[in-house]
């Protein structure tokens, strides 16, 4: 009788091996460092001035917690995937790259989703408040390069189920 419980138990130590020994990747993505767990995801689309349209994978940060917590840890993040900060009011709005490593695009949208003012490939980890240069109700963290890359500029739309009827959204599309 115990050595057919010693034999379950060793079979099922040998599964338990198999199963949770799995290689880990090495960075962090976004999705290995919780991003898909705390943040809903959307989709968004920019029109530039130009009239050309982006589509782009975005987690939204709508709550305080969220919205401190961003982007930090992540260490890469695929090229049409950002962050879309929320706010429910209208204000000058400051972000910063603690324990942020990647360099980002920040961009700042009034509350019809209008581009204010971008800010271009900021520093990792640094501590310099990056402010709105007016009242804004939206902020998107991009990889550094990409606004520049696809035109992102003063006057461009930003368009998601957030702000704007489906009608708009795929239009806009």
């Amino acid at each position: 009788m115990m050595s057919s419980i010693r034999l379950r138990l060793a079979a099922l130590a040998a599964i338990a091996m198999a199963f949770g020994c799995s290689p880990q990747p090495a960075a962090k993505t976004a999705s290995a460092t919780g991003l898909d767990v705390t943040f809903q995801r959307d989709e968004l689309v920019i029109v530039t001035s130009d009239g050309s349209r982006h589509e782009f994978d975005i987690y939204l940060a709508t709550d305080f917690e969220q919205q401190q917590r961003g982007l930090m840890f992540v260490r890469s993040l695929p090229e049409r995937t950002g962050m879309l900060f929320v706010y429910d009011n209208a204000d000058i709005h400051s972000m910063w790259m603690k324990n942020t490593y990647i360099s980002l695009d920040i961009v700042f949208a009034r509350g019809d989703g209008t581009v204010s003012s971008v800010i271009h490939n900021t520093e990792p980890l640094s501590l310099q408040s990056l402010s709105s240069i007016e009242p804004v109700n939206y902020v998107l963290e991009l990889n550094a390069g990409v606004a520049r890359r696809y035109n992102i500029t003063t006057g461009s739309r930003l368009v998601w189920a957030g702000n704007q009827s489906t009608a708009a959204i795929e239009s806009a599309r």
